[in-house]
């Protein structure tokens, strides 16, 4: 758990304008109110059984097992209502906005799964929804951005800098610090000022609480190994986090090594970024000798943000976690193997943990791996097509 402050180590922490502070305090008040209230939980449980469809099955993968040498088990969020993890997240938040009497929700989102999600419970709730999204994410995943539309929100392309993630979290930023009166910033990721880190990773964590059930009865045992993609990282904090105190779970992220990580062009904070502080918190940064953020990239839209979670930099720091990277052509044949083996087309965020699997230092013969589904790859046709001939 964090400090009072959100600090986890050095990491964490609110590094945020004044303006913006109060509304930090009323959100950290609001759920430390209501984590625990039997009330709150089983509206938001009720939501994510009836609604999500949790829990999201745990699926025992044959053909890669035989193939891996090992015993390999999915978790299936891509079968979520919405086809990600995201809603987890965007229901809980949702559900503490309505109580802080808010009536307006913005949302940054990158691949376009969490304004989806986001746009979902606006809709299911009544509430008015803007995400901002890169020009260049909206090209690359169109599909959500119609989906978005569909529901009812407004998608404001953002134009600046690499005009990704990081530029959109920028932009619902500056919107927040206008509009904070009546208006509820839903941040996607284990990032920003406290308490969002902590808050998201909670709400995430149903994914490990599920897999920690479901293992135990299927093979009798804990896992030998967790994997999963990290860009942010909410859905490797919400696999990881209920496996944290047990020694023997070894957990391993996947980040995003782009054209290579001597290129230049990669997204591997935690493997090659350094302390620093952006959106509200200190964590891995990419960032040059003087502190100015580095472009990041990665052909997955969900992974080209140039930070990663303070958690996730803290249990790096202390060597809880360890760290692997896959690159853009090793994410689109992990995409094709999978399809190909299992039947089931995985996001490109999720198709680097698949591939990572290839590398064989990460695996060793026989042991017990539960990797995170993230999200499914309809989103993702567009990429595959214009990629299909490196596929």
């Amino acid at each position: 758990m964090p400090d009072h402050l959100g600090h986890f180590g050095i990491f964490g922490g609110r590094y945020v304008p004044d303006t913006l502070i109060p509304a930090l305090d009323d959100l950290a008040e609001c759920y430390a109110t209501y984590r625990n209230d039997p009330e709150f939980v089983a509206e938001l449980r009720g939501y994510w059984t009836d609604y999500v469809g949790r829990p999201s099955p745990l699926f025992f993968a044959k053909r890669l097992s035989d193939e891996l040498g090992i015993s390999l088990y999915l978790k299936r969020e891509d079968l979520n209502h919405t086809g990600a993890h995201k809603i987890n997240n965007t229901l809980g938040q949702i559900l503490l906005a309505k109580r802080m009497g808010k009536t307006r929700i913005i949302a940054e989102t990158g691949a376009g799964q969490h304004g989806v999600a986001t746009a979902t419970v606006c809709a299911l709730m009544g509430l008015e929804c803007v995400i901002y999204m890169g020009s260049e994410d909206i090209r690359r995943q169109s599909l959500n951005v119609y989906r978005m539309e569909l529901m009812g929100a407004t998608v404001v392309p953002v134009n600046s800098g690499s005009k990704t993630l990081k530029d959109a979290t920028t932009e619902a930023i500056r919107d927040w610090l206008e509009s904070v009166e009546n208006t509820h910033y839903i941040i996607g990721s284990v990032v920003g000022p406290h308490p969002y880190p902590m808050m998201v990773r909670d709400f995430q964590s149903i994914i490990g609480v599920e897999v920690r059930e479901q293992i135990l009865k299927k093979e009798g045992r804990l896992p030998d190994l967790l994997v999963a993609c990290v860009g942010g990282g909410s859905n490797a904090m919400g696999l990881f986090h209920p496996f944290i105190n047990d020694g023997s779970v070894q957990l391993l992220a996947v980040e995003a090594a782009g054209h290579g990580l001597d290129s230049g062009e990669h997204s591997a904070s935690l493997l090659r970024g350094v302390p620093g502080v952006l959106h509200g918190s200190m964590s891995y940064l990419l960032q040059d000798e003087v502190g100015q953020i580095q472009l990041a990239h990665s052909v997955s839209a969900g992974l080209d943000y140039p930070g990663v979670g303070p958690e996730l930099s803290y249990l790096k720091s202390v060597g809880r976690l360890s760290v692997d990277a896959v690159t853009d052509t090793e994410a689109l044949h992990a995409c094709r193997w999978v399809a190909e083996r299992e039947g089931i087309i995985p996001a490109l965020e999720t198709s680097h943990a698949f591939a990572a699997l290839k590398h064989t230092h990460n695996i060793k013969p026989g042991q017990l791996v539960v990797l995170g589904v993230s999200g499914r790859g309809d989103k993702d046709m567009g990429t595959l097509m214009e990629y299909r001939d490196a596929v």
